[in-house]
């Protein structure tokens, strides 16, 4: 079994060693494709297994005389216009989630269910109480199905849809990515209701998230690499409901008439295709979960993004032998898939360079617009790649209705190019907050240095650049409202710096607090929160969690974090609040048999209904919040006993 603990594990040792590390009516939360936005045309289905056949093979010839390796095959295929704007959940009536869309929820380590708080950790799910000023542990059950092996395992993100609690995981010994489906009932307890498995590559990455509610349909992007050598289409996506035999065969959820390609790679038998990218969609509410997949071919190399009215995906040559601005000559090396929500074929664009992660996108649906962030040199968001990207910086401003078969290309002029980061070998962060692009580097997964940067901010729509000198690194960026705050490290302390722009023609910058001796306890987007105390959202509190001394960002893997600060803005002037702190008796031996690493962390601050709290490992902090601080109140442990 140690073969199958996977990948990821794998991953962090280097990390560590290196410093680094069809009936589904999806149109609810989005309007359907207009006339402006609809695109000119869409991509080429296979009309039959047997064309699809074909292509494959040419595809595999072609790759075999390129002699590039594809990526490993996952165990379970061998041998077969808001920025930062926070989810609702519709049971709880408040958001607790960072997401990156209205309207569009992120699978997380804990959610809102009435007034229960249900949270995810280290293969495991727990239920507390916080009903009328309660906080108490109610329910805990294992994460997977039961009498399931599951040490080879991963489970890293959770939804509420309903009563129903959705788990989402990837298998390296059963299966692929796992949905699985538990009942929550209205005094918290927790009861297994079922299983499927998609047939899919390991989805995990270090800065996006694999799933997406909304409304009661989950959508889940999986990645599946073309083997080599195999001539049935057995590995193709499919669905099974776990029963216990890890034997049990798979339904293709994906016909060939629902495998896309653009029409330029169809003809080209050099094209680069070493990867199915699917985005299946789950009917949670159905007794039986009911899915479908919608399958596109392309470069392995990928990131995808969610808006309220479709799923891009960017797929990307991975090209870290060759830089894309040295030769602009050269035919387009990414592709840009576009699958609406509201049904339909996707369709494609041509492009150049790539997006850093989901946060170098942003749809504005009214104007009619896709923005992009892009860099010359990276290769997605797969595992650790989004750490890496360098070469060239552009804006890409790219019309709806630009997408069609997959022919053409993005024209140069929709490219708007942008200064290049300060410091190039770490890692670059970007966000769109209101009316701006924001970028810059920072610190990576390694220990803490001295980087003197600049923060590049860009109004999306145009107008003058504007470059801010830093003395530490840009390692996170949020919005406040219309506003944002850029979160940095230096070699000893934390550093919270206000960004105004809402108060004047051009940004500038605004107030900062400096945390000493400190790092961020988690570097993963949900770790942040910022709850709005204003109607224009410029005042509010801010929470984190920190990590003292400064350590390097590896170690949240496996360490929990110090504590959670919080921060008041007041007529944008930052106010430190306090912090709610772990107890190092916190920290229990669970005697873990699976997901045993905190891969999506394990920290969060909460604010539910004007109470506030701290999670962090197996404890939760609640804590008086006043104009002027924040009084811890009580604290309990929801630790389990061991296995």
């Amino acid at each position: 079994m140690a073969g199958l603990v996977g990948l990821r594990a794998a991953v962090v040792a280097v990390a560590v060693l290196i410093g680094v590390s069809a009936g589904f009516n999806m149109a609810q939360a989005a309007p359907g494709d207009d006339g402006r936005n609809a695109p000119r045309g869409t991509l080429t289905p296979f009309r039959s297994d047997q064309e699809l056949q074909q292509f494959l093979q040419r595809v595999r010839k072609a790759r075999r005389s390129r002699a590039v390796p594809a990526p490993a095959p996952a165990a379970s295929e061998a041998p077969a216009d808001a920025a930062a704007a926070p989810s609702q959940d519709k049971a709880a009536g408040e958001s607790i989630t960072n997401t990156q869309e209205a309207g569009v929820d992120e699978g997380g380590i804990v959610k809102v269910f009435g007034d229960y708080l249900v949270i995810l950790r280290r293969g495991r799910l727990f239920t507390v109480s916080a009903r009328q000023g309660d906080l108490r542990p109610i329910d805990s059950v294992e994460a997977y199905p039961p009498g399931a092996d599951a040490r080879g395992d991963w489970y890293d993100e959770m939804l509420i849809s309903g009563n129903r609690v959705i788990v989402i995981g990837y298998s390296y010994s059963r299966g692929g990515t796992e949905i699985n489906r538990f009942r929550i009932g209205n005094n918290g307890q927790l009861s297994f209701e079922d299983a499927y498995h998609l047939k899919s590559n390991d989805y995990y990455s270090s800065r996006n998230y694999a799933s997406r509610l909304i409304g009661t349909q989950l959508i889940v992007y999986s990645p599946l690499y073309l083997p080599y050598g195999v001539e049935s289409l057995d590995w193709l996506p499919g669905l099974r409901k776990w029963s216990g035999d890890p034997q049990a065969g798979f339904t293709r959820i994906v016909s060939a008439r629902e495998i896309y390609v653009p029409r330029a790679v169809l003809d080209d038998e050099h094209a680069d295709v070493d990867a199915l990218h699917t985005v299946t969609t789950c009917d949670l509410a159905s007794p039986v979960l009911r899915c479908r997949g919608v399958s596109v071919l392309g470069p392995n190399g990928r990131t995808f993004y969610v808006s309220g009215n479709a799923v891009y995906v960017w797929a990307t040559q991975n090209r870290w032998w060759r830089n894309e601005d040295e030769d602009d000559r050269r035919a387009p090396s990414s592709m840009l898939f576009r699958m609406p929500l509201s049904g339909g074929a996707p369709s494609a664009i041509g492009v150049r360079g790539g997006p850093t992660d989901q946060f170098s996108f942003r749809e504005d649906w009214r104007e009619g617009v896709l923005n992009v962030l892009v860099r010359s040199n990276g290769g997605g968001d797969a595992m650790w790649r989004g750490e890496f990207s360098s070469g060239a910086v552009a804006l890409l401003r790219l019309p709806l209705g630009s997408f069609s078969d997959g022919t053409q290309e993005a024209p140069w002029g929709r490219y708007r190019p942008l200064p290049r980061p300060s410091q190039e070998s770490y890692t670059f962060q970007n966000r769109f907050v209101g009316d701006y692009v924001l970028y810059g580097s920072g610190n990576n997964w390694g220990r803490p240095q001295d980087r003197r940067t600049s923060l590049v901010m860009t109004p999306v729509r145009g107008g003058p650049v504007t470059q801010m000198p830093l003395s530490h690194g840009v390692d996170r960026i949020e919005a406040m409202g219309r506003d944002a705050v850029v979160v940095g490290s230096d070699t000893s302390d934390l550093h919270f710096q206000a960004i105004e722009l809402t108060s004047g023609w051009q940004p500038r910058m605004g107030d900062r607090y400096t945390l000493e001796r400190a790092a961020q306890g988690e570097t993963r987007s949900h770790a942040f929160f910022y709850k709005p105390e204003s109607q224009d959202m410029t005042e509010g509190v801010l929470a984190l969690p920190v990590a003292r001394a400064a350590r390097p960002a590896h170690r949240q893997l496996a360490e929990n974090s110090a504590a959670v600060i919080f921060l008041r803005r007041a007529q944008r002037q930052f106010a430190p609040l306090g912090e709610l702190g772990a107890h190092e008796d916190g920290v229990v031996d669970d005697a873990c048999k699976a997901s045993c690493a905190d891969w999506y962390g394990n920290a969060r601050p909460i604010f539910l209904r004007g109470r506030t709290f701290a999670l962090m490992g197996y404890e939760i902090v609640e804590g008086q919040l006043d104009r002027d601080s924040i009084t811890e109140t009580r604290r309990i442990s929801f630790a389990p006993r061991a296995w």
